[in-house]
């Protein structure tokens, strides 16, 4: 697969397939990425699992902290790799190694280790590499483009505004 560019469809369709979710290097500091991440998949209805070995034992977000992938006691659907690059042949492994397996390995933005996809797409693991669920789900639910962020969407619709919690979603429950 190439993983330069992905199409809308692939994207959206593991957003709406997957149901649970490990953040491998979650933080329970609020302004860290992987923070908003973790709240932005909780909020969207996702269950999460931060993977975090200094944490483990403790609670981000209200969710309990796991040290490593195996330790999570529900099988996973997406590991969300938070990490640096030369950490994902590690984390692909040890994804390997659960039974059941997930069904996608999504590297964070700037992440990319292309060996260690090519492992997990012969395992049949779908891949997405440098990129975000957060910015992705955002983007395909356009809740980026009312927020007046480029969403390559061009639309004089405005969105209809309802009580509560604004998400136009792209999961059906």
């Amino acid at each position: 697969m190439n993983h330069d560019t992905y199409d809308d469809a692939y994207i959206a369709g593991i957003l709406q397939e997957v149901r649970t979710v490990a953040i491998v290097g979650a933080s329970a500091n609020e302004v860290r990425p992987s923070f908003f991440v973790t709240k932005y998949l909780i909020d969207k209805g996702y269950t999460v699992f931060p993977i975090n070995p200094g944490h483990a034992g403790k609670e981000i977000l209200g969710r309990p902290t796991y040290a490593r992938l195996a330790d999570v006691p529900e099988p996973i659907d997406m590991v969300d790799v938070f990490r640096a690059s030369d950490a994902a042949p590690a984390i692909v492994d040890e994804a390997l190694a659960l039974d059941p397996r997930p069904k996608v390995i999504w590297m964070q933005l700037t992440v990319r280790h292309d060996a260690a996809a090519a492992r997990a797409e012969a395992a049949g693991i779908k891949v997405v590499m440098n990129r975000c669920p957060k910015i992705e789900y955002a983007r395909l639910a356009r809740e980026i483009g009312w927020n007046g962020v480029n969403s390559r969407v061009i639309s004089s619709r405005k969105p209809l505004m309802q009580a509560g919690f604004q998400s136009f979603g792209i999961r059906r429950k």
